[in-house]
């Protein structure tokens, strides 16, 4: 996959209110995912800037911003699947489900790669979680973190995740502490599942560091620094919708697109209801989906 920058098919140029394009961040940690936005309008001078999915504070990793026009475009990223690295530390369980929280309880650690694997088998595919206290899941019109922050613990619902892959990559047992690759659906919250697991285990647990790796279709080794992030990372728009089947169109598909007219396509081109990122002349001009032997528009890009 190619790192488009600005000067080299990069990005899409600057609208009136500021540049459009697509920036892959390292998140720090320390700082929450609004942070890193707020960081980003301020060096870039722009206001619209927007993230496609939360952090934790104390995570890092892949963050994608979107400025300007690609701001339309971050709910396909967010969408995607996610992956995550994380260190799950048993034994303790914490308010907050990782190493941020006060400690709740303690119990004593008797665990084996064959009980943890089989664990681990029993949270994998489709679950059911429910989230934490400290998320920003909203409940009677407030986020849960609100209430946490007052002292009230409210009745949460069960939502479904999925779990694609969940990887055992290290164990110990002095201390008591593992090292997980998990592949999940948008909406998981990986501190549940470090929980969840201790729970299953009969000891507890919570999670202590995590790293996003993939997302939108980004590894994190090419993510930039947030301190060295400038103008020369700003990807195209099309960086948005990475991971999206493309369909090349030409100057009258172009046309047909800025009046939001539908596309004809083959009977044996993307599946039924698939959103598809059309591109004209190496840019994106809008996403279309799928619908019988056509493809409706579904966001484009303003001219």
């Amino acid at each position: 996959m190619s790192r488009g920058r600005a000067g080299s098919g990069g990005a899409q140029g600057r609208g009136d209110s500021g540049p459009d394009g697509v920036l892959i961040v390292d998140k720090p940690s320390g700082m929450t995912s609004h942070d890193v936005v707020d960081a980003i309008r301020e060096r870039f001078h722009t206001k619209r800037v927007g993230h496609a999915g939360t952090l934790d504070p104390d995570a890092t990793g892949v963050l994608i911003l979107g400025l300007g026009k690609a701001t339309r475009f971050l709910s396909y990223a967010q969408a995607s699947p996610k992956r995550y690295r994380t260190t799950a530390v048993f034994g303790v369980t914490t308010s907050t489900q990782d190493a941020s929280g006060e400690i709740v309880e303690k119990l004593p650690v008797d665990i084996c790669e064959a009980g943890v694997r089989a664990a681990m088998s029993s949270l994998t595919g489709e679950i059911e979680q429910i989230p934490p206290m400290v998320s920003a899941v909203k409940v009677g019109g407030e986020r849960l973190y609100r209430k946490a922050q007052r002292g009230e613990s409210v009745e949460r619902s069960a939502r479904p995740v999925t779990i694609y892959e969940f990887e055992l990559l290290s164990l110990t047992t002095e201390p008591p502490e593992a090292v997980f690759d998990v592949l999940c659906s948008s909406g998981t919250y990986v501190r549940t599942l470090v929980h969840d697991l201790g729970a299953k285990l009969g000891c507890g647990a919570h999670l202590r560091e995590l790293r996003r790796t993939f997302n939108g279709g980004f590894k994190d080794s090419e993510a930039v620094p947030l301190d060295a992030v400038d103008d020369s990372h700003l990807r195209p728009l099309a960086d948005a919708v990475r991971e999206l089947s493309r369909f090349e169109i030409d100057d009258e598909g172009a046309r047909l697109v800025s009046h939001g007219r539908r596309l004809k396509v083959a009977s044996h081109q993307f599946s039924q209801g698939e959103a598809v990122a059309v591109i004209h002349g190496g840019a994106l001009v809008g996403v279309y989906v799928r619908k019988e032997d056509e493809l409706v528009p579904d966001r484009v890009v303003p001219t």
